[in-house]
């Protein structure tokens, strides 16, 4: 028995080395469908220090109303009840800050104080929960594959995610094993402020990743956009970590 099980410890890591095929390229632009499924989850990150800004939404987000340290970007609902997945530096202030979160259903707009469940600065990615039913949630693209360059993606954030633009990625994403982390891509998409912890989707609205930053190049003060930064978080570990905090 204990033969066996040193066996098995030590398949594990020939296991996880085993290169999985890269699929061939997908350059189909998204669809209408895709697009209009990507409107119906586009969700917002408000913070700031003012724990009630029910009147502020209500009104519409007149910029005369905003609060003087509100700061804010994109959130992906990843379940039915309430997870979002977003870029680590737009809740950076969580611990002096309300992080409010919008979730929009069509004419719809639910609204709910938000917890941060994880956080990874490093790669800029973190996990929040609103108590609120999310049934329109993104689904990742299959851990198990890789994701090759040349494959086109499209932004739901809240900027971009209103246009029909579409572009492609700049970098080859391998795929998952557990002992994978969260791995960084670029693609070619110049997105905006407001587009921040905005999901990256393939042309069937699969969430491949989301947005930590935008490149450009300035040369004498003139910016010309460059490339735009990606994180994919470890697909299984992020569903585990949601497990374990619905147990807590």
């Amino acid at each position: 028995m204990t033969r066996l099980f040193l066996l098995i410890v030590c398949a594990l890591p020939l296991a996880s080395c085993v290169v999985a095929p890269v699929p061939r390229v997908d350059r189909r632009p998204p669809s209408r469908e895709s697009l209009l499924y990507a409107q119906q989850r586009i969700s917002a990150i408000i913070v700031t220090r003012q724990d009630d800004i029910t009147d502020w939404v209500r009104r519409g987000f007149p910029k005369s109303q905003t609060p003087p340290d509100t700061d804010g970007g994109t959130a992906c609902p990843i379940t039915p009840d309430g997870y979002f997945l977003t870029a680590d530096h737009v809740v950076k202030n969580h611990r002096t800050h309300a992080v409010h979160v919008l979730y929009s259903r069509g004419s719809q707009l639910k609204m709910a104080r938000g917890r941060i469940v994880w956080r990874d600065a490093k790669n800029d990615v973190a996990i929040l929960h609103a108590p609120i039913a999310t049934p329109a949630f993104y689904r990742f693209t299959s851990p198990a594959l890789a994701i090759p360059e040349g494959t086109t993606v499209f932004h739901g954030g809240l900027t971009t995610g209103l246009k029909p633009q579409y572009g492609s990625l700049n970098t080859t994403i391998p795929a998952q094993t557990i002992f994978s982390g969260s791995r960084r891509f670029r693609i070619d998409i110049p997105l905006q402020p407001g587009d921040s912890g905005g999901p990256i989707l393939d042309a069937r609205a699969q969430l491949i990743g989301i947005n930590s930053s935008v490149e450009f190049l300035i040369p004498m003060e003139t910016p010309i956009f460059t490339e735009s930064s990606g994180v994919r978080p470890n697909v299984p570990k992020v569903m585990k970590i949601i497990e374990r905090d619905r147990r807590r």
